[in-house]
């Protein structure tokens, strides 16, 4: 039986199973590759918010990385929750040392609106993490936090991604789910823009009006680093992840009395 591509993704757990760790290795699985994961923070989470987090010491960060990489190797690497500078900079070092290629989730604030990520450690995440990216995909709120820009319009966005691929990354796919339907196209599209400072590519899927959203951003970036991983380019990798997770969206579902999670088996189940 042939292995399949190999995915690591090094962020947070999330405990009610929509985002976090627990999304990335159903979103793995369901592109078929095989997902690995480095935990770097526990969380009390479910529909309603994070109730605690619980970061873990950066030799344990550090020892889990290793341990993996070393005996069983990786096609691609995603990074999402790295809630201090010290961790920041430990996973930083770890993926300098790497040639698999790399999806940088700068994750700062859950869905729900809880803290993810120190305003300490956003020095390390510009200087530091954002270098070792092949793709970061920041939604906008994150942009504006680590960059100070601040996008009202889809035309906009370009500002954004200059301003974040001034700090190393070799693409930035700027996500726009999170402006107005009248501020992104002329069709209400949920549009994202990816490029690497000289080629565009803006990404457009129908948007979907219900509450069940909870781990899209995490989803994208594991769909993006596993494209990757089975030998897509970059902009191949964008706009099959962009298909997988608008999917995922339309067939989410209720989960407990807050927002419920994208539906990461969706194409198993059949649904559309």
């Amino acid at each position: 039986m042939q292995t399949p591509p190999r995915v690591l993704t090094v962020a947070g757990s999330d405990s009610g199973g929509g985002a976090g760790i627990q999304a990335d290795l159903k979103t793995m699985l369901a592109l078929g590759t095989h997902g690995m994961s480095v935990l770097t923070a526990v969380t009390a989470q479910n529909s309603l918010g994070v109730q605690g987090a619980w970061e873990l010491p950066a030799e344990a960060v550090r020892a889990q990385f290793r341990s993996v990489v070393d005996d069983i190797g990786v096609q691609a690497v995603k990074t999402g929750m790295l809630s201090s500078a010290v961790l920041v900079e430990t996973v930083a070092e770890l993926l300098a040392g790497l040639t698999a290629p790399v999806v940088v989730d700068p994750v700062g604030i859950s869905k729900h609106g809880d803290a993810l990520l120190a305003a300490s450690a956003l020095d390390a995440v510009r200087t530091k993490l954002l270098p070792t990216a092949t793709v970061a995909t920041p939604n906008l709120d994150e942009v504006a936090r680590l960059t100070g820009v601040r996008v009202h319009t889809a035309q906009e966005m370009r500002r954004a991604a200059d301003a974040v691929l001034a700090f190393g990354p070799r693409w930035v796919l700027i996500k726009g789910g999170h402006l107005p339907a009248d501020a992104a196209d002329a069709a209400g599209s949920a549009v994202d823009l990816l490029t690497d400072g000289s080629a565009e590519h803006w990404l457009r899927a129908p948007r979907h009006g219900n509450q069940h959203t909870h781990g899209t951003g995490c989803t994208l970036a594991s769909a993006l680093a596993a494209r990757l991983a089975l030998g897509d380019t970059v902009p191949q990798a964008a706009a099959a992840a962009k298909e997988y997770v608008t999917g995922a969206l339309a067939a989410g579902f209720r989960l407990g009395a807050g927002i419920g999670p994208v539906d990461h088996g969706w194409r198993l189940r059949g649904a559309r």
